[in-house]
């Protein structure tokens, strides 16, 4: 039986959309045949900056993350995002570096909310909306690597269209989870029910694909780790307990006696069992993986250590601020530090809710892209986490506010919020050790609480008793660490001016004013699919595709000039002469002088262009 894929329906789904203002959340429908959709923009190389990494200092600590090699092969972009994804699928000498090549994608998109924000109106008809997404997906999907996976980020409103039309695009079997992100911790008032989550859906490249294998586990806290201790001195190291006490259900088999060290002889009381078996019992107690308490006449427990369990935790679907920040903490605590005379984003990402998702899906110089790049945070948590990353953003006012002096500050150390540094986290400082069950989170809270209670009776506080309860809850904070240090660089770049106009009332292309130079040769190579020449390479053609010569001429192709380009090529090779006009008679002169070449005509032939030799 053939497995038919549900698909969502929206109006204009045949369609195509191009921007109808530069630089705005702005969009019309066209034939995807049209120009003005199907020209492909290159990129325009403004500027490097190159960060400078700070040397160690016996002051702090320091992470095995902040010795990481700091990338430099980054790439930040202005420009529309489909614009932006066109040019890294189909410009040669960007596709050859990306497409295949990016391991972990990560988009916070407009949520379609109908809110009017500072920066821009986050309020697209669900048709334009569902066709921005699912143009953009596609190019995304290509991008990726085969084990590469991809994190939608959105809210209520379109969540349930995106998950159809990731269906769709990638197939349900590449679903994996999907997520829910704490990202206000208060209640607002204005609201009918105050949302308190973002949710993020995971999907992987491949259906065949194990993600599994794929991702990373969550590193363990130090929280985690304390709650392995060694009371009894045990060689093998910390431990906590594994399978212990008593079930409720059970067979005889599992009702077997016990004698505890004490002498005392112990079994499960009635309708119990124990929840391990006779065998595994003695073979433990052999092994020496039994306590029996510190007294020996505790029921007995089996040792779990901490060197033989995985080194992380498996990642689950409820992320609470608590572990990886929230919108405030982003707002607060991060973004006004670094911009204190600007008004923040009124959602931004916190950096703690990046670090779980690349970490997760990445690896150390892994690529990572984001093309609504907003703040910049997931370039920057990239960069900070030893990744490469390309990102870009279509509002010229939010790349000049915050995107670029962002990750200026990044790579030249001057960010020292976010996961920069890390807190220091409660620990266990009993003579003891805590009981079991009780986190040093728990402590903390206990000790805090009981302060305030005694706080206005001084007898109390000097009391034996709250003296003891204070030693046994007793904990205290590591020293804060380093992980990031500066260092590294990125690329600026800007999408190429539009070369070609196409006016739907004469039904013709025209070549913009923009449309001369350097600036045309590169546009035609990019929409021709030819990759640039360097100068010193040759200086008779500017491009090439396999044994195919691309000359653009910003003029008249005349016979003396098809045979000047003639006598340059080498047996198998074959010209595309692209020319703004084409004297009679040149075509035929070229095909019959170089069997295979051809002219194009600028701009006319442009779109009708086949790499197969059609037109």
């Amino acid at each position: 039986m053939t497995t038919q894929r549900l698909q969502l329906n929206w109006h204009n789904k045949d369609k195509a959309l191009i921007p109808t203002k530069t630089g705005k959340y702005g969009y019309t429908w066209v034939d995807p045949s049209d120009p003005r959709y199907c020209e492909t923009r290159t990129l325009i190389y403004d500027d490097y900056v190159q960060g400078t990494q700070t040397p160690k200092s016996d002051v702090f600590e320091y992470s095995e993350r902040a010795d990481l090699k700091p990338q430099d092969d980054n790439l930040l972009i202005l420009g529309e995002s489909g614009d932006v994804l066109e040019a890294l699928t189909l410009v040669p000498e960007l596709a050859d570096k990306y497409v295949g090549k990016i391991k972990l994608i990560y988009i916070d998109p407009p949520f379609n909310t109908a809110q009017t924000f500072a920066s821009y109106e986050d309020n697209l008809e669900h048709s334009i909306w569902l066709t921005m997404m699912r143009d953009r997906l596609i190019r995304m999907k290509k991008l990726l690597t085969e084990d590469g996976s991809i994190w939608v980020h959105l809210d209520d409103v379109e969540i349930h269209r995106m998950r159809l039309l990731l269906d769709e695009i990638f197939s349900p079997a590449c679903f994996v989870a999907t997520i829910a992100w704490e990202k206000a911790q208060g209640a607002r008032n204005d609201t009918d029910i105050s949302s308190s989550q973002d949710l993020i859906l995971v999907y992987k490249k491949s259906p065949s694909s194990d993600f599994k294998k794929i991702r990373n586990l969550i590193p363990r806290s130090v929280a985690q780790t304390s709650r392995y201790q060694n009371p009894d001195g045990d060689p093998r190291g910390p431990w906590r307990q594994g399978d212990n006490g008593t079930a409720k259900s059970g067979s005889k088999e599992y009702r077997f006696p016990i004698e505890l060290p004490s002498g005392r002889k112990v079994v499960p009381p009635p309708g119990s069992f124990w929840r391990f078996s006779e065998s595994s019992f003695h073979l433990a107690k052999k092994e020496g993986r039994i306590w029996f308490g510190a007294k020996g006449d505790s029921l007995p427990v089996i040792k779990r250590y901490l060197n033989e369990v995985q080194e992380g935790v498996v990642p689950r679907t409820w992320w609470p601020a608590s572990e990886v920040g929230s919108n405030q903490e982003a707002k607060r605590d991060h973004l006004r530090r670094l911009f204190p005379d600007v008004e923040p984003f009124s959602t931004p990402k916190p950096e703690r809710l990046l670090e779980r998702v690349i970490h997760i899906g990445s690896n150390p110089g892994d690529i990572i892209l984001d093309v609504f790049a907003g703040s910049g945070t997931t370039a920057a948590v990239a960069q900070k986490m030893g990744r490469r990353w390309v990102t870009c953003e279509l509002l010229e006012s939010t790349f000049n506010t915050f995107t670029r002096p962002r990750l200026e500050k990044v790579v030249q150390d001057q960010d020292p919020g976010g996961i920069t540094r890390t807190k220091g986290e409660r620990t266990d400082a009993t003579e003891d050790g805590l009981p079991a069950g009780v986190t040093p989170e728990d402590a903390a809270k206990f000790t805090n609480v009981l302060n305030k209670l005694i706080a206005d009776d001084p007898v109390l506080k000097k009391s034996a008793e709250m003296k003891a309860l204070k030693a046994a809850s007793k904990t205290k904070r590591t020293k804060e660490i380093v992980n990031w240090r500066g260092g590294g660089g990125f690329q600026i770049a800007r999408l190429s001016p539009v070369c070609f106009h196409y006016d739907p009332e004469l039904d013709r292309v025209m070549l913009t004013p923009e449309a001369t130079g350097e600036t045309l040769i590169e546009s035609v190579a990019a929409n021709l699919g030819f990759t640039l020449l360097h100068p010193d390479d040759d200086y008779i053609f500017d491009a090439r595709r396999g044994n195919s010569l691309l000359n653009v001429i910003e003029g008249v192709a005349t016979i003396d000039v098809v045979d000047s380009l003639v006598s340059h090529v080498q047996p198998g090779e074959t010209i595309v002469l692209a020319a703004t006009a084409v004297m009679d008679g040149v075509r035929q002169h070229l095909r019959k002088a170089v069997k295979g070449s051809r002219v194009v005509a600028l701009p006319d032939d442009v779109f009708n262009y086949s790499k197969d030799g059609d037109q």
